[in-house]
């Protein structure tokens, strides 16, 4: 049931939020609906699932990863005092029902609906509708995965790829780290330094193996080929798209290890060392890399997740927690991974199912108070750890799966920042706002059995933007 609270009124905040929020806008990020391609094909399996959704030292000091624009004014909120329960207006909580319950009756969202409204100032439920009822969460269960990889690792962890020599210098291998995010220019990079290492120990042509064995199981996720995603290996580029694109649906190679081998073959005959015979796969010698390159710090990297729905970085999250708690780099290790850490932050998981970190599997199941916990405590100024599952939350009406939404509803756009998820017959928002009095409330909205995204998603952020409005 939900609880009453102290709400303070701080004039003009609303207004402030829409300044901060307007300094906040950026390139915008693939739009969820339009990740349900291949969840059209699939309609009517209810089965499948799918989202529209010397080598150099490694850097001294990484850098924490900067907030999105906006978190300041949406951090802010953390700061207000903490309300007194004794003096709570006896109706608020009635009141907020009263707004709430309307909305969750709209026909868009399908007769099966589930709510968590909690002022993460005091982690109190102010509004709940069977909030602990698990259902398929689409992408929002990304805001599980991420949790996970954060409480796991810190925002710091990078993700390494190297090269190692064999010990007669005349093989090298390239090793997969699991960083999808590796680029062809930081890969041209690691080239020019394997080159250097190599002629310094008067090597100039060498065999070329590549290592993918950090990760267990299956490799192509239970949705099957899709556009979505690539095959979850622990090498690739630029997550195995084949056009020009940064996020949302491409087309995928089949075999993203050994196009990075490939072409790093390629840039290391550039740099002057012959490479005999094809890249094969190998394992890698016992030696300290010859050379090597980082990711971005995981905060970063969490960021990227949350503001881009980014599904191929996300399943690489969740192996990347599975090694940091010793379970194998499967779909399997990491659901045992991702749950275990989750317990360790105390939120509600009884239920609860991570079969994949993206999204794409239908069989996922959350609750609406499992997200709304992980908000709140990343909104606790004692856990800074956790603070860029708010910072890359997309800002309603302006960024990543956000940026054309809430057209309906123009009260939250700028106060509201959310994960969107989106599959065939299930439409999910999960995030924070900042209300009329300044304070900062955590919601997680489920719905299942909608009819079209183009109904379920404004009645969404219909209900996100009233609670813009709460005093």
């Amino acid at each position: 049931m939900p609880e009453p609270r102290t709400w303070q009124l701080t004039a003009g905040s609303a207004a402030l939020g829409l300044v901060l929020a307007a300094a906040a806008v950026t390139a915008a990020g693939p739009w969820d609906g339009g990740q349900r391609t291949a969840e059209r094909a699939r309609a009517a399996a209810p089965t499948a699932g799918g989202t529209r959704h010397a080598p150099p030292p490694a850097p001294a000091a990484p850098r924490r990863p900067a907030p999105a624009p906006s978190a300041p004014g949406v951090l802010t909120a953390l700061r207000a005092p903490t309300p007194n329960a004794s003096t709570a207006p006896a109706g608020r909580a009635a009141d907020l029902a009263a707004v709430l319950v309307p909305l969750l009756a709209d026909p868009g969202l399908g007769p099966l609906r589930t709510a968590s409204v909690v002022d993460t100032a005091t982690g109190r439920q102010l509004y709940g509708e069977g909030a602990g009822t698990p259902m398929t969460p689409a992408s929002t269960v990304k805001i599980a995965t991420t949790a996970a990889a954060l409480s796991a690792l810190g925002p710091e962890h990078r993700i390494a790829t190297t090269v190692t020599a064999a010990p007669d210098g005349k093989g090298i291998t390239l090793t997969g780290g699991g960083d999808p995010t590796l680029d062809p220019a930081r890969l041209k990079t690691l080239a020019a330094d394997t080159a250097r290492a190599l002629k310094a120990r008067g090597h100039t042509s060498v065999r070329l193996t590549y290592d993918t064995s950090l990760y267990r199981g299956p490799a192509l996720h239970p949705i099957g080929p899709n556009e979505n995603i690539a095959p979850v290996v622990a090498l690739m580029t630029r997550e195995g798209r084949l056009d020009d694109s940064h996020s949302g649906p491409a087309p995928r190679t089949a075999d993203p290890a050994g196009d990075t081998a490939t072409a790093f073959a390629g840039l290391l005959t550039a740099a002057g060392i012959e490479v005999t015979g094809d890249p094969a796969p190998g394992r890698t010698p016992q030696a300290d890399p010859l050379a090597l390159t980082h990711s971005a710090p995981l905060g970063d990297l969490v960021e990227r997740t949350l503001t881009n729905s980014d599904n191929d970085l996300a399943e690489a999250l969740a192996r990347q927690t599975a090694l940091a708690r010793r379970q194998p780099a499967s779909f399997q290790g990491a659901e045992n991974a991702v749950r275990d850490e989750l317990t360790r932050l105390g939120v509600p998981v009884a239920g609860a199912r991570f079969a994949d970190g993206s999204g794409l599997d239908r069989r996922d199941r959350v609750s609406a108070a499992l997200l709304t916990g992980l908000l709140t405590r990343a909104a606790d100024p004692a856990r800074p750890a956790l603070r860029p599952l708010l910072t890359g939350l997309p800002v309603g009406g302006f960024t990543g799966t956000l940026a054309g939404r809430f057209d309906t509803a123009p009260a939250g756009a700028g106060l509201v920042r959310a994960k969107t998820g989106t599959l065939t017959g299930v439409n999910t928002l999960a995030g924070t706002v900042v209300t009329a009095d300044g304070r900062l409330l955590a919601f997680a909205f489920l719905a299942g059995r909608t009819v079209s995204a183009p109904e379920a998603q404004p009645a969404l952020d219909r209900l996100s933007a009233a609670l813009a409005g709460q005093k």
